[in-house]
């Protein structure tokens, strides 16, 4: 057995390759396996590795420390999500100093029901990362009013810093900004193509992608445009 095959089969979503190794001896709480299997979405994997005795907030020490936690809300995995914390994941562990929590990850990203997950066990909604943001001002950036809403319904102080950004944002042509956003990061000869798509929660969500000439996704950016309702949310709050 190879060290790192428990971690390809968890990355890929082998479920029986999982079950296998596991009981051929495979250790669940290597690094890698459990954190991939949370970036992927394999919730059914995720307990399978925290019921052979992985720890839930144990870090990826791959290319770069990774939680587990972290990566699933990134993505917007509620199953995993939810399996890392009946585990006794630490909702307000941090990849390291100052970086982001999970529910900055989620807030930034639009996942309201990771949001609301994460904060019905208790994640801090005022903890702030290096850059100074809470997971409020996170969401006001992005132009999420639904996880503003969230969030301030679960105690998060309507700070300055979030009215601020949602203000900046709220007189932009939305749609050219993030066109422009995606074309800073294109290769010369990639196409930029712009949608417009329903957001968790209700609201619109502009999504920019940019495409190599061969068709292939190369990178998105994505911009909510409730700025102008969170203007009046956290005017209403302070």
């Amino acid at each position: 057995m190879r060290e790192n095959d428990l971690l390809t089969a968890a990355m890929l979503g082998d479920s029986e390759e999982v079950r296998r190794l596991l009981a051929a001896g495979a250790t669940p709480d290597t690094p890698g396996p459990l954190y991939q299997a949370a970036v992927q979405g394999h919730a059914g994997i995720v307990r399978m590795l925290l019921a052979a005795g992985a720890g839930p907030d144990r870090e990826s020490e791959d290319d770069a420390e990774g939680l587990p936690l972290c990566a699933a809300a990134c993505w917007g995995h509620l199953d995993v999500v939810n399996a890392l914390l009946d585990a006794g994941a630490d909702p307000d562990l941090r990849e390291a100093p100052g970086a982001m929590t999970a529910l900055h990850w989620a807030a930034a990203g639009d996942r309201l029901a990771v949001t609301r997950a994460l904060l019905s066990r208790g994640a801090d909604p005022d903890l702030r990362d290096s850059a100074g943001n809470t997971a409020l001002s996170r969401a006001a950036e992005r132009g999420s009013a639904a996880v503003v809403r969230a969030l301030l319904d679960h105690g998060a102080t309507p700070e300055a810093r979030a009215l601020d950004l949602a203000r900046r944002h709220a007189g932009l042509d939305i749609e050219a900004e993030v066109r422009a956003r995606a074309g800073e990061r294109a290769a010369e000869g990639a196409r930029v193509s712009v949608r417009r798509e329903e957001a968790e929660g209700g609201g619109v969500r502009v999504v920019a992608e940019v495409r190599d000439d061969a068709g292939r996704l190369r990178s998105q950016t994505q911009l909510g445009t409730g700025h102008a309702e969170i203007v009046r949310l956290l005017e209403s709050r302070r």
